[in-house]
């Protein structure tokens, strides 16, 4: 079995920590500790919702929980837009507190690009806000459906300006879902196999791993923290 690691595990748009249940259940099932936080205005923290709710504010809300926690030599994993929020917090956080970095089948932006940069076919959609779920009948999850809650509009349009500190993390994972595959994933994943130091890997399943393949997310996940 994996040696004990400690998990930071970020959600994606329009949802909460909830989406990781089956995954931190296995996670922990393994010795490990999972720590799996709903963003500002999202989910249970719906009642929340602004205008003022911008990518930074995301941020904060997962260095704090890493702060008061006292977390340290964490595997900090972000889903979809979860990997804005992931690059963000490795800028602030000091050299050695990430042991290894996910990309769930999320965005790897480079600097000063947003969300609606890399997915410009859904550019119509970021102009609402706060920005409803857009996938209603496309996710084959009834019920995760009845969950999903309107995203800040900011979050997907702010331009973060990064210096590279998720790049000098030593274990760095990027997971592509392939069946099937978003366009702007697949092509980030495509990048990162040719970039040393980066490992990826293919899920055959749809966007949300953690629904249609928790253990199969699990197991990579534990690889992730291995050397």
């Amino acid at each position: 079995m994996t040696a004990p690691a400690t998990y930071v595990l970020v959600p994606g748009a329009w949802c909460g920590g909830f989406i990781w249940r089956a995954v931190a259940d296995g996670l922990r099932s393994r010795g490990h500790r999972v720590f799996a936080p709903t963003l500002t205005g999202l989910a249970d923290r719906s009642h929340l919702i602004s205008p003022e709710i911008d990518l930074e504010t995301h941020v904060i809300d997962v260095v704090n929980l890493i702060k008061w926690e006292e977390l340290n030599d964490i595997v900090l994993v972000g889903h979809s837009y979860g990997g804005m929020v992931v690059s963000g917090v490795a800028e602030r956080l000091a050299p050695g507190a990430i042991r290894s970095i996910v990309y769930l089948d999320a965005f790897y932006a480079p600097s000063g690009q947003s969300v609606m940069d890399c997915a410009a076919p859904m550019e119509a959609l970021f102009q609402q806000d706060p920005v409803p779920f857009a996938f209603a009948g496309q996710t084959g999850n009834p019920h995760f459906e009845t969950l999903v809650t309107p995203h800040p509009r900011r979050t997907f349009t702010d331009r973060p300006s990064l210096t590279g500190a998720r790049d000098r993390i030593g274990l760095k994972t990027y997971v592509v879902a392939t069946k099937p595959a978003t366009p702007w994933f697949a092509a980030m994943g495509e990048e990162l196999r040719k970039t040393p130091g980066w490992r990826v890997r293919d899920l055959p399943c749809g966007h949300a791993t953690m629904l249609e393949m928790p253990e199969e997310t699990v197991a990579l996940l534990e690889e992730a923290a291995e050397g």
